[in-house]
């Protein structure tokens, strides 16, 4: 029995109804046969000149129309507000939710039967996904692809490389003219970051929970095959809406731990903890923050990417891809898991070739050991926070260092630099309201520059730890995430310069060498509280804004809507 089409409710309606939703888009130059049953295929689109990861989204989508109406479908482009992670002040993590809600109400409120998610910049694909799993209609994601891989002075470079000349020019190591030559060098085409940051990260993310067709994770931006890709999956999601195919069946609590063992394996960021549980709150898959400690103890690091590896995002492709690195994880995962294309995960993987093992390793040959993430437990993290082992420095991952404390971002930037700073290469360094509150938003910035009197002695990594999020594409030996965040009011709020903190990794604690006396004495002598904004959007964020180890998501947004609109407007 064919699928009943949702945008019947729209274009199959008699009398003044059915003519005002057919006749204004008639002026648009589209026959009336376009309305006779066939499937309207929505095409979500974060196209934007201020998104320059996604500028070559206009094209892409005019790939995924052809592939729409060769499969007989009806397309139809729609733009949503798009996230540009390397312009939009304060962060772009401070619009996701609000991303989310215009693709949910976009989608649910329009006539369509299925929804292309074209997306690409960092908070653009949870984004896109959290809205379309919201409504649960037929969905299928588009990835930008990355950029290709820059060339700076006989070496290639990427995204990370941008942490090492910031620290080069602040020790003098690196000129401005230098810095500046090396920009031009890095973005050499159309993309997302080259290398394995949340970018990257998300794109394989989509692929491994089976939302993608496979290899879409790769295929660099400027590269033809990711128009046919685009095509593919335009001529894909009219199938899917014939078989009904939704999100829910797709993201099952297997498929979210495929994901996680697969972001394991390639170094993935740490960021795609809080998107995946954003995501999982959506779809209504109990998903915690201990998860993702379990399922990916055991996942040594296979992919050799920056920034935990050496290598970049189009060496992956032309390596075999994602699909290569997935099938190399293939006994430890849930192998009949649904895909996009109707088959199981493992099916697709089959016949998947590495071509090089410098790029992609094996679990029994990895690059490296260590797990991609480890989720630390304290006193100081009352609620979890997140580490990834794989980006960090070997020797730090167990340390018991004096706190340098910065209550916030002002602060740590007004002294970081600062000769007098009582500051050495042991201490830790600790950054407060810098969580989704706080700041407000929860912004990049845990992965702090270090002190620039270390910088000149040689000192490259040190603990930081804060209640923010860091690039995808940094590095070191940074704990993030800290729940309850500052402005929580969790113990966080508390350290002062001079305590004692403790990092194990390996046990996983992290813990505040501080009695519970004391704590209790510094509690009672809090003043104040964080500021909340007195209007707007932002307003509505710090009210409802629920912490890191929930996902950051709005209180008010987990669980499904569902497709259905119950009141016309005519």
């Amino acid at each position: 029995m064919e699928q009943e089409l949702r945008s019947r409710d729209w274009f199959g309606k008699k009398g003044k109804d059915g003519f005002i939703y057919r006749a204004w888009m008639k002026n648009q130059g589209i026959p009336n046969d376009e309305f006779a049953g066939k499937p309207v295929i929505g095409i979500c689109n974060t196209w934007s000149e201020l998104t320059p990861c996604n500028a070559h989204f206009r094209e892409l989508a005019e790939s995924v129309k052809r592939g729409v109406s060769e499969a007989g479908g009806f397309p139809v482009e729609f733009p949503v507000m798009s996230l540009g992670e390397t312009l939009i002040k304060p962060t772009a993590m401070l619009y996701r939710n609000l991303v989310s809600m215009d693709v949910e109400e976009s989608i649910r409120a329009n006539p369509m039967d299925g929804v292309v998610l074209l997306c690409g910049c960092d908070k653009t694909t949870p984004a896109l996904l959290m809205g379309a799993c919201s409504v649960n209609i037929p969905s299928i994601v588009v990835s930008g692809g990355p950029m290709l891989t820059g060339k700076f002075r006989g070496k290639d470079i990427g995204t990370s490389d941008i942490w090492r000349f910031s620290e080069a020019v602040r020790s003098s190591a690196m000129s401005e003219e230098e810095l500046s030559v090396a920009e031009a060098c890095m973005c050499r085409s159309r993309g997302h970051c080259a290398v394995m940051g949340t970018a990257s990260s998300m794109a394989c993310m989509v692929e491994s929970l089976g939302m993608s067709l496979p290899g879409n994770a790769a295929i660099p931006a400027a590269d033809s095959r990711r128009k046919v890709l685009a095509q593919e999956s335009g001529r894909r999601m009219v199938e899917m809406v014939k078989e009904n195919l939704l999100p829910s069946k797709i993201l099952t609590r297997k498929a979210f731990e495929n994901a996680i063992r697969v972001n394991s394996a390639i170094g993935g960021s740490t960021n795609f903890v809080i998107h995946l549980l954003a995501i999982a709150g959506r779809i209504g898959i109990p998903l915690k923050l201990e998860d993702f400690d379990a399922l990916s103890a055991s996942i040594p690091l296979i992919a050799n990417l920056q920034p935990s590896g050496q290598y970049f995002m189009e060496d992956l492709y032309y390596a075999g891809g994602l699909p290569a690195v997935i099938k190399e994880l293939l006994p430890l995962l849930h192998q009949g898991c649904l895909t996009a294309n109707g088959k199981g995960i493992g099916e697709n993987v089959r016949d998947a070739i590495c071509y090089n093992r410098e790029v992609i390793g094996s679990t029994s040959a990895p690059f490296k050991h260590e797990s991609g993430l480890a989720i630390l437990k304290g006193n100081l993290c009352e609620n979890g926070a997140v580490i990834k082992p794989s980006a960090a420095s070997p020797h730090l991952m167990r340390h018991t260092g004096k706190a340098v404390v910065f209550e916030d971002i002002d602060d740590y930037k007004a002294r970081i630099d600062h000769d007098d700073l009582d500051v050495d290469v042991n201490s830790i360094l600790v950054l407060k309201n810098v969580g989704p509150k706080g700041y407000p938003g929860m912004p990049e910035v845990g992965n702090m520059g270090l002190p620039k009197k270390l910088l000149a002695s040689g000192v490259t990594d040190m603990i930081r730890i804060s209640d923010g999020r860091m690039s995808g594409t940094g590095f070191g030996t940074v704990v993030l995430h800290v729940s309850p965040e500052a402005a929580e009011g969790g113990h966080f709020a508390l350290v002062r310069s001079g305590d004692l903190i403790s990092l194990d990794v390996q046990s996983r604690k992290l813990q505040l060498l501080v009695s519970d006396e004391e704590l209790g004495k510094r509690r009672s002598a809090m003043t104040g509280s964080f500021s909340i904004a007195s209007r707007g959007y932002v307003s509505l964020y710090q009210r409802h804004v629920e912490q890191a180890h929930l996902g950051a998501d709005l209180d008010f947004l987990r669980g499904a809507s569902g497709s259905e609109v119950t009141r016309d407007s005519h």
